[in-house]
């Protein structure tokens, strides 16, 4: 952190012009993102970067949390635009996505009742929206469209259980279902990369979103890290960076290899 704050430093003249001119919204928007008036004091209306390293950390976090939430409202776009070029759902598990989503409701519902800062968790449930859709699309191009609403209707009404605070499932519990989303999210990955591995083929997996999946994991464990005192997530962002890696690695290997 502190070569980054040097660097930063002497990009001091350049900056300081441009962050006294920002209009006051803008200022109160970046405090708010920040979530810390002080870091915010210092970092953009002093332009100091040197005098307190803690702040360019929580800066440097908070750019990147944000980056994650906002790239991850289209990180799997491609994906879901891929499967209906295609009309074929070949070389995605069913099983993989519903593991998956599910592991995400349980995240989204266990950050949201811990008041941990949406940065922190917001790509999770922007993610669980484009995987409710693929879940529904796999389903219905492998001919079980009544299979897929179903899903879609079970996954949404268990969210709704597990964000209220007064549900049916208490806090307690929904700690303990976080435990479980650690090895759910090896399993989530595991037919997935199994399937790969059968087939010699990523069949119609998108490159980018796989990229951008690993390189997102590895974005969050340095995050959790900085924003987040909390072992369980941890965890899993460290796990689902080395699953991630793995399908990354499938990708390249099988890159030239055409579907059937």
């Amino acid at each position: 952190m502190e070569v980054i704050g040097k660097t930063l430093d002497a990009l001091t003249p350049v900056i300081r012009p441009i962050a006294h001119n920002l209009p006051e919204p803008v200022h109160k928007l970046g405090e708010v993102m920040l979530d810390d008036a002080s870091c915010y004091q210092t970092l953009l209306r002093d332009v100091d970067f040197v005098s307190r390293p803690e702040c360019v950390s929580l800066g440097v976090s908070k750019g990147l949390s944000w980056g994650i939430v906002g790239l991850s409202s289209v990180v799997k776009v491609p994906q879901i635009l891929k499967l209906v070029s295609s009309g074929s759902s070949q070389g995605l598990s069913l099983v993989s996505y519903i593991l998956e989503t599910v592991g995400y409701l349980v995240s989204t519902a266990y950050a949201f009742r811990s008041n941990f800062p949406f940065s922190s968790f917001g790509e999770t449930i922007l993610i669980s929206i484009q995987n409710v859709i693929l879940t529904g699309l796999i389903c219905f191009y492998s001919g079980k469209g009544s299979v897929g609403m179903l899903l879609v209707g079970v996954m949404i009404g268990v969210f709704y259980q597990l964000v209220q605070s007064e549900g049916a499932v208490s806090y307690s519990n929904l700690v303990y279902l976080q435990g479980l989303t650690v090895p759910l999210s090896m399993l989530s990955k595991v037919p997935q990369i199994y399937s790969n591995y059968q087939r010699k083929s990523t069949g119609q997996l998108s490159m980018f979103t796989v990229v951008n999946y690993l390189l997102g994991s590895l974005a969050r464990v340095f995050t959790t890290l900085q924003e987040v005192d909390d072992v369980l997530i941890l965890a899993s962002f460290v796990l689902a960076t080395v699953l991630n890696a793995v399908l990354f690695l499938q990708v390249l290997a099988y890159w030239k290899v055409k579907t059937a």
